[in-house]
Parts: C-alpha cells; structure tokens; sequence
C-alpha cells in the first residue's frame, strides 16, 4: 500500500518520478484500513533530501503508513525555508498527547561533540521520555543512535582517529532475527562519521544485543532485547550518489585530509558511476521493522503505553547519564568482539 504524506510536501514529486505510490490526506482517507502512524524527528540539515530518502524506504512495506515530521524548538535549522518548517513541522508540544506505531530519529553533522555541547541536547532525552510511554518501537540513525544508546544505556561515544567514510562490510550476527530476515551474511553499509560507540560498553548491558558487525565500522546495527529500540550506526537510508555528493562538498570547501569513500567508485575511479551496493538490505531492513511494528502494535494506540508498562519495554532498566555522572557497570556480557554468525547445529 502507499504511504500517506502531507499534502504539498516537495518529495512528492521526486517519489512519483521514481514510481512510488504517495497518497496525500483526502485519497488515504478513502481506505478502510488503520494506517500505520510513524512520526519523523529530523535532525539533519537538509530537511527535504532526508525527506525523501527516508520515504522512498518506507513507501517499500506493503503496509499504508501515515507519517509525521517533528523538528527540535531549541535549534534553528539553516539549510530549510522556514516556510518548509511551518508547514510540514511541529515541535514535540505539538505531539505530546499522540501516540505512535514507530518514531524514526535521523542522524545528525554533531558527532564531534560532547553531548552536552549540542544545543538540543535536553530537549533530545525529552523526545526520548515521551517516545518511551507513547511509542511502540523506535528506529535511530548514526548520531540518533549513538545519542539514545549513551542516554539511555550509558554507551559512551568515542571520537575517531579518521573518518569512517564509504561503504563498508557487516557481517550478520544472528540469521535467525526477524529484524535482519532474508539478510546475506555479508552486508554492505555506508558510513559517514567520525565518531563510534564503545565496544564493550555494548557488551556489558544485557539488554542490548548487536545484530550486524564489520572490522572496520564496528557494530552496524543493534537493537533491545524486546526491539523496542533499533539503532543503526550507518546510513542505509543513504541514496546513490549521497557519500559522492558529500565527498565533492568537502573538496570544494578546500579541507584538508578528507577522506576518499571507501568501496564506493569502480576502481576507486570518482569519475565513474558509483555503486548502489546497499539498496536491497536498506528495503529488508525498514520492510522488517515496519512489519514487525504492524504485527505487534495494538490496534488502538492508546493502549501503547499500558503495554510498553506490561512488558518493560525499556522504560525500567534505562539510564540516564550525563556527562559528568559516573558509569554504573557491573552486567555480564552477552558477546565478545568479533561476536560470530549465530547458525543452527
């Protein structure tokens, strides 16, 4: 089925071109179906191209979903008309009373700093507190990830030595998940980050398990025990030419040491086509995870949060940390580095 989008919104048109079927309000109103209702906070720069990267993805599950985007009120976005803001956009006081099949929190040009330094920062956990009591399950991308992970498991964010710029190898951790179902045990991902998340810190708290990993990028995609939670560490929501784009900005800007994408172009030729390796596992992943939402979220929303109390879906062993409180350690780890393909005896 299509997804439901604001009427007017400016990815419409590149999602038509491309043959994906996009209704807006008066059309999806004529289907005698529950749509299922994600909510969009968009953290990055520009707004319409994350837009329509993220809706091509969606518009891939069989399912009709319903979107809406939420901005932060404590950041003032740049590279966006606030006409585009106005009209598409609310703050979290617009949704505090809502309640939702799926949040997505995007990534953000933030990782080289501390938390605390990000001027959304509060505001972020308190997006997080009203999606652990009105949403069923969250999806984080890149900085969105590393964020949720450290605020709400104390998994701390360590700055790079270089770059991690390309697409790069993961390797599937449990072939048995639903979440990575139909997934090749080598997976190809794009990255673009020059932070990463600590290891150990992950294998410490039972209540996370990693589901992809690679030697270069680390863990790829991790989620909660219940799933409540998924968060990806890169950027498969990327289209093609999004890392080339990237990499041509950086050299017109004159910035030294920028890195070439890695396992990108032909040949490492940039004059050439580059390759779109990592569009089918993109689709499983968001046809995944919308499906599994569908399945388990109860038809009316309102009992989202007397379920997500009945089966502690990570609103009791959270954490909260700060950058100056102490880390509370102490679990047994679950998985070692390297981790291994889970396969049947």
């Amino acid at each position: 089925m299509p997804i439901k989008i604001p009427s007017g919104l400016p990815a419409r048109a590149i999602l038509d071109s491309e043959r994906i079927f996009a209704l807006e309000q008066p059309d999806a109103e004529r289907q005698r179906v529950r749509p299922l209702k994600l909510v969009i906070l968009n953290l990055m720069p520009k707004k319409i191209e994350t837009e329509t990267q993220l809706l091509r993805l969606i518009s891939k599950s069989p399912l009709q979903v319903e979107i809406d985007f939420m901005t932060t009120s404590t950041h003032a976005a740049t590279h966006v008309s606030a006409d585009h803001l106005v009209k598409f956009y609310e703050s979290l006081d617009a949704f505090a009373d809502n309640y939702y099949d799926g949040l997505v929190i995007t990534g953000a040009p933030v990782e080289h700093l501390d938390f605390d330094q990000v001027d959304y920062w509060d505001e972020f956990n308190q997006i997080l507190d009203w999606a652990s009591s009105h949403v069923f399950s969250t999806l984080y991308l890149c900085w969105g990830a590393m964020g949720a992970l450290y605020s709400r498991y104390g998994v701390r964010k360590h700055l790079l030595d270089t770059k991690i710029f390309g697409v790069f190898p993961q390797y599937l951790q449990d072939e048995y998940c639903f979440l990575t179902n139909g997934f090749d045990e080598i997976i190809l991902q794009p990255h673009s980050r020059l932070a990463g998340v600590d290891e150990d810190d992950v294998a410490r708290n039972p209540d996370l398990q990693v589901l992809t990993w690679g030697p270069e990028s680390g863990p790829g995609l991790i989620a909660t025990r219940d799933f409540s939670e998924v968060f990806a560490l890169g950027h498969w929501e990327y289209g093609k030419y999004t890392l080339a784009e990237e990499y041509q900005r950086d050299i017109t800007k004159g910035l030294t040491n920028v890195p070439f994408p890695y396992n990108y172009f032909p040949n490492d030729d940039p004059t050439k086509e580059p390759l779109f390796s990592w569009r089918a596992h993109a689709n499983l992943l968001w046809r995944n995870w919308l499906n599994w939402v569908y399945q388990t979220t109860p038809y009316d929303l309102s009992e989202v949060p007397t379920l997500r109390a009945e089966k502690r879906l990570g609103t009791d062993r959270s954490i909260r940390h700060s950058p100056s409180s102490p880390r509370e350690d102490g679990f047994q780890p679950f998985l070692g580095k390297g981790y291994g393909v889970t396969r049947s005896k």
